[in-house]
């Protein structure tokens, strides 16, 4: 079978492919605006029409581009006379505008929401089938042929990739420009030659302009770049010069190149907010910076910062920096905030320490845990064996440096997991498993390097029975997509109760994101009977336009309590219920704990019949 697969692994990679695009297209076709699409849809479609990036500069502007390219082709209507763009009675043009832009391009201005939502979700497909591509090609570097589709498999049938990799949002796209730039970036150092610096440089400016949380891996990169030409193994030609000097020439000559390769990825982000900000007034950014960092606060970072962005944006120059910049302390200052969601029972913008080990615990499927499980414990059994035999030969130094020669891609991308989990973990924005995104795709590498490392040290009997349990979970990871189809998003793994229970612990993206409005028209359709529902729809897309007359406004305070139908996004239903600082019984959904829902809606939406008006 090992033959086999490796002698026709180009039809494997292509059934795989034909899997993962056929589903992704099919959801980019049939989910319904999600909550933050309404914010980069029209952010997106300005950048590239206008030239002009006053709708939410909070994030960097290189996805948006690549979306607004082929809706740029859609001749959509998108009056730029109107409030959400002069910011005439809107405190915050980028928060308040955004939002009033989006409803206005999808569902006001005349245009086709779902053509929208289709042509602006295909770039973040392909990048998606790109990722899927790359890990393939790293897998195979790092484990063989097996070791590229093992590493594919993980990823193309991950639901939790395949809910999100079609959306307008931020999230795959950060997964696959920082796997891109640590491939680049741990091939110029093992080859620091200049077009593998420039290279490197290229997609260090690249991943900074997807995701202002990239700027998190260059703690890892600086240490490593700093510390690896201290280790390197010096070649048998080089040994006769002084290894001091040696050394100290390599040090200097790695640390130029890094700052060489910093240097390129500043003018990359130069050129790209440049071109997204010629036209944008310098009076629009003044506003941004004064209303983020007003100069009337008494706190002196805030201050400085207002002085620091105003200097920039005083530049011609400098003006596409004072963009960025504002960017990155905007996104600083919300993680300070905090975020509102439901967990575990309880609601509140306080994050707590346990969200992200437990999302990431009951929404990743069990064999790919297990898997992590079976990594970490082979991983520290491997360094109790080499302490061990270091200590008994008195060459513990020795084994370290060697281990840092040769292990250079599997330290730095775990000291970027940690460092990012830590971060995660005890930051104050618990937004969902996507916010993991980052490090998911650096986990399958980890993974697969440690199954295949594993594997290859057995003897040929047990490797073989070994190939089986393999093949076992591999059909096991195969199989859920599958049979979870098409509520990826909301999947929930057994250890949870299956994705029908996940909204009882986590909601926000985790379950529900407004993916499923048309999917309730579709079962409003199937169920001619019903001519009048209730909806509180929490999501991007519009109720009104989707249902039309059947649609009935509704809200947790809202009373009485009438008979009929109702349709309630379990977003909406568990922070209104768990609310205990902001609700009471009298204006929280209390009341449709007496009702066992009728039927759940892609697992997001629950629907209610109450036979008789409540007080």
């Amino acid at each position: 079978m090992e033959k086999f697969l490796k002698k026709h692994y180009r039809w494997f990679v292509f059934a795989i492919m034909a899997f993962f695009v056929t589903v992704s297209l099919l959801n980019a076709k049939n989910d319904s605006a999600t909550f933050d699409e309404v914010a980069h849809i029209p952010a997106g479609y300005s950048y590239v029409t206008q030239h002009d990036m006053r709708l939410n500069p909070e994030h960097p502007p290189l996805l948006k581009d690549l979306i607004g390219i082929p809706l740029s082709f859609l001749h959509l209507k998108f009056d730029t006379a109107l409030p959400f763009w002069t910011g005439e009675g809107l405190n915050r043009i980028w928060d308040d505008g955004q939002w009033a832009a989006g409803k206005h391009l999808l569902y006001e201005a005349g245009n086709n929401p779902d053509q929208i939502l289709f042509w602006a979700r295909l770039p973040i497909v392909l990048i998606s089938v790109l990722l899927g591509l790359f890990l393939f090609k790293w897998g195979k570097e790092i484990a063989g042929t097996l070791g590229g589709l093992f590493v594919f498999t993980l990823y193309a049938f991950d639901p939790n990739i395949l809910g999100h990799n079609h959306y307008v949002t931020t999230d795959i796209g950060i997964a696959a420009f920082l796997t891109f730039m640590f491939y680049y970036f741990i091939k110029f150092l093992k080859n620091p030659t200049w077009k593998n610096v420039m290279i490197g440089g290229f997609f260090l400016g690249l991943v900074s302009l997807v995701k202002f949380s990239s700027l998190m891996a260059f703690p890892i990169l600086g240490l490593v770049l700093l510390a690896y030409p201290l280790v390197k193994k010096i070649s048998h030609d080089e040994k006769e010069i002084a290894e001091k000097y040696l050394r100290t020439k390599m040090f200097f000559s790695y640390l130029g190149k890094g700052i060489a390769a910093f240097a390129i990825s500043m003018i990359v982000i130069w050129l790209l907010y440049f071109i997204n900000t010629y036209n944008m007034p310098r009076e629009i950014i003044a506003r941004q910076i004064n209303f983020s960092f007003p100069l009337d606060d008494m706190n002196p970072l805030s201050q400085m910062t207002n002085k620091s962005l105003s200097a920039l944006n005083s530049s011609s120059i400098l003006k596409p920096y004072a963009e960025y910049f504002l960017g990155v302390t905007m996104v600083f200052k919300r993680v300070a905030g905090g975020n509102g969601a439901y967990f575990m029972g309880n609601v509140s913008s306080q994050a707590s320490k346990i969200y992200f080990p437990l999302v990431f615990a009951v929404k990743e499927t069990i064999p790919f845990l297990a898997l992590i499980v079976f990594s970490l414990f082979y991983t520290l059994a491997q360094i109790i064996k080499t302490f061990r035999k270091s200590l008994a030969e008195k060459s513990v130094r020795k084994s370290v440096r060697h281990f840092l020669q040769t292990e250079l891609t599997a330290y730095t991308l775990f000291g970027f997991i940690v460092l990012y989990s830590y971060l995660s973990i005890t930051g104050n924005l618990n937004i969902g498993l996507r916010h993991l995104f980052p490090i998911i795709p650096l986990a399958y590498l980890l993974v697969t390097k440690k199954v295949f490392d594993f594997l290859r040290h057995r003897h040929v009997v047990t490797r073989n029975q070994l190939h089986t349990l393999l093949g076992i979970l591999i059909a096991w990871i195969v199989l859920i997509p599958m049979f979870s189809y098409p509520g990826y998003v909301s999947y929930f793994n057994e250890s949870a109760g299956g994705s029908k229970n996940g909204y009882k612990i986590v909601t926000d993206s985790n379950v529900d994101w407004g993916q499923d409005l048309n999917r309730l028209k579709i079962w409003l359709e199937q169920h001619p009977t019903i001519t009048k529902i209730n909806v509180d729809y929490f999501g991007g897309g519009n109720p009104e336009y989707y249902l039309g007359e059947k649609y009935v406004s509704w809200w947790d305070s809202k009373r009485p309590i009438e008979a009929g139908w109702y349709a309630i996004s379990a977003n909406s239903l568990q922070t209104s219920i768990y609310d205990h600082v902001n609700k009471t019984a009298d204006t929280n959904y209390a009341w449709t704990q007496k009702y066992t829902p009728v039927i759940m809606i892609g697992n997001s939406i629950l629907i209610y019949y109450v036979p008789m008006t409540e007080k």
